[in-house]
């Protein structure tokens, strides 16, 4: 590192990258480990990561492709085997025919996002997206020169997007595509199968490219989800292994375009960064070959919600976005404070347990909201609640 360089002689940083808010969920996650290297005791609730490991056979897969030695680049799209499996899961999950021509295997989700808005939008495009919602979508479309749009989601709408909402939007901004997350970040929510079919119309009908998120797939509670290629062929997919396969740092997803998008993608991906990893690839093979494992991991987080959902409302977190899917809860603490920041700091310097400020997901009213992620143990989650008790009880 040269500390000793004159940050004069340096051009300031770009105005991309000052666009870019931080991503406080990572800020916490640093804080914690900062806490933990101190010898004191953390709960981690902070970041969307399960802490059960890969599954075995994911494992095996890359420990026999790391024995044989040569670890090379493959096609920018993907292995073609990947794709091949990818494509018979859409038709064993959803009955839904998608061509593997039509699969670009990514760098993670964040690849497809980087990708999906390269491909489809133009710098100052304006686009739809959730809030509260995932933080990086905004950081990169701000990062791409692109603009995002609040879609604000309503508690009579059970906090899901609806068509009015979109009409409504595209006519006070003049949206050039419409991003949505079923089940969504932070809260869990997911998109009803009738109004997602609802939303691919109302897209269509607006000639706005659809965007859906789908990482948390697999993770739902007693409620059905929906692809959209269900109800719209043209809409583009973003899928990943890291949340439901619990391969996180496997940096490894997907994305299911129109063939019409697929060469300028392919053009993309191989200026961007090559190829996804090949380790990675050989595992994520593997991955659909791990159900009953995953089963296991999945009741596993649906026990740790019961738990949360019985406690933190004799705490004061009493409302409480609908947790349908994934890991997380998000809840209101206008009864604790208004300072969503300054209360996650005291929880975790007071309390050890490190949650993710509503800024994140909300820079409007998320001054009041929390979200605490449940991928973790049953045993951290009891021990979150007892030290939630003592501090706050």
């Amino acid at each position: 590192m040269r500390d000793d360089l004159d940050p004069g002689l340096f051009p300031a940083l770009s105005r991309r990258a000052r666009a870019v808010a931080p991503f406080l969920a990572m800020d916490v996650m640093a804080a914690a480990s900062a806490r933990e290297r101190r010898g004191e005791g953390v709960v981690h609730m902070e970041v969307g990561q399960p802490s059960a490991p890969a599954p075995r056979a994911v494992i095996a897969a890359a420990q026999a492709a790391l024995a044989d030695g040569r670890i090379p680049y493959t096609e920018a799209l993907g292995l073609p085997a990947l794709r091949e499996r990818i494509a018979r899961h859409y038709a064993d999950t959803y009955g839904v025919a998608v061509a593997p021509g039509r699969i670009i295997v990514t760098t993670g989700s964040s690849a497809g996002f980087i990708l999906a808005f390269l491909a489809l939008f133009d710098a100052g495009a304006r686009v739809g997206v959730p809030r509260p919602g995932y933080p990086a979508y905004d950081g990169i479309l701000r990062a791409l020169d692109l603009i995002p749009e609040p879609l604000i989601l309503r508690a009579e709408d059970r906090y899901a997007p609806t068509s009015a909402g979109v009409h409504a939007l595209h006519a006070a901004k003049g949206l050039s595509g419409l991003l949505v997350m079923s089940p969504a970040n932070p809260s869990g929510t997911v998109i009803a199968p009738a109004r997602l079919a609802d939303l691919c119309a109302t897209a269509r009908a607006l000639g706005l490219p659809f965007i859906s998120d789908e990482i948390y797939h697999g993770l739902s509670y007693g409620v059905p989800t929906a692809t959209a290629l269900a109800f719209d062929d043209e809409a583009v997919v973003i899928n990943s292994f890291s949340k439901f396969y619990c391969m996180t740092g496997w940096r490894i997803g997907w994305m299911v375009v129109p063939d019409r998008l697929v060469r300028g993608i392919e053009r993309l991906a191989q200026n961007l960064y090559i190829s996804a990893p090949y380790l990675s690839q050989v595992a994520a093979l593997a991955a659909f070959d791990t159900l009953d494992e995953i089963a296991a991991i999945r009741d596993g987080y649906a026990a740790n919600r019961g738990l949360l959902l019985d406690a933190l409302p004799s705490l004061g977190f009493t409302d409480i976005h609908p947790v349908d899917g994934a890991f997380y809860l998000y809840a209101d603490i206008a009864r604790h404070t208004g300072d969503a920041v300054a209360f996650c700091r005291r929880m975790l310097d007071e309390a050890g347990v490190a949650a993710t400020p509503g800024l994140d997901f909300d820079p409007e009213e998320g001054a009041h909201h929390v979200r605490f992620s449940f991928a973790g143990s049953q045993d951290a989650c009891r021990e979150a609640v007892t030290r939630l008790k003592g501090w706050l009880g």
